[in-house]
């Protein structure tokens, strides 16, 4: 009873607001999100500084949403349980929608470790503002590149349930973008996402 109150008092007023294309006009660009997905220590981090950065230089605003900044904030009540896991993507897709939808570039760096998990963010953020973009150096390069310690402590059993080792990636089937940053610079890599953005302003 009391869910039925609360729901019949919600007056949305997405009509009243000023619209995304007032917004895209304002900032001279047009939102979208670049969903990147990889293992932990894949670059996924590196790659969106560097990004942001570049697309700083050229005048585009741009947001980034790492995971671990993340969890420190909105989703800091979530643990990693398979629950948790959906609720923290289901969070930042539709706070990442949000973004877009004020026509700023989002980056999203999130292990998103299934198909199922991506497909979710794409169905809330929707299909024509969403790139995959899967980081996929080859999983002994994340190792040694593992300043954390996770993956070690994952293989002494330490770490339950850790993306590479004791739990599945699903790698992408069909992503917008694939690098592997083991093989290229990260001016490449950047430029690579630069080219995926297409950064031609209004």
């Amino acid at each position: 009873m009391a869910d039925k109150i609360i729901a019949s008092s919600i007056f949305p007023i997405f009509d009243k607001m000023m619209s995304r294309e007032d917004k895209e006009k304002l900032l001279g660009q047009h939102g979208i999100m670049i969903w990147m997905t990889g293992l932990s220590g894949s670059g996924k981090s590196t790659i969106a500084i560097g990004v942001e950065r570049e697309l700083h230089r050229r005048g585009i605003l741009c947001r980034i949403l790492d995971g671990d900044n993340i969890r420190t904030g909105i989703n800091s009540n979530l643990g990693f349980s398979a629950e948790d896991r959906r609720e923290n993507i289901r969070r930042i897709a539709e706070i990442g929608k949000l973004f877009v939808e004020t026509g700023i570039v989002t980056i999203a760096c999130f292990v998103s470790p299934t198909i199922g998990l991506r497909q979710m963010a794409r169905n809330i953020i929707g299909a024509k503002d969403f790139r995959e973009v899967y980081i996929a150096p080859p999983l002994s390069e994340c190792e040694r590149r593992d300043v954390k310690g996770l993956y070690a402590r994952a293989r002494r059993g330490e770490v339950k349930d850790f993306t590479g080792i004791s739990a599945p990636f699903e790698a992408p089937m069909h992503p917008d973008l694939c690098l592997d940053t083991s093989q290229m610079t990260l001016e490449e890599e950047v430029e690579a996402v630069i080219g995926l953005i297409g950064i031609d302003t209004k």
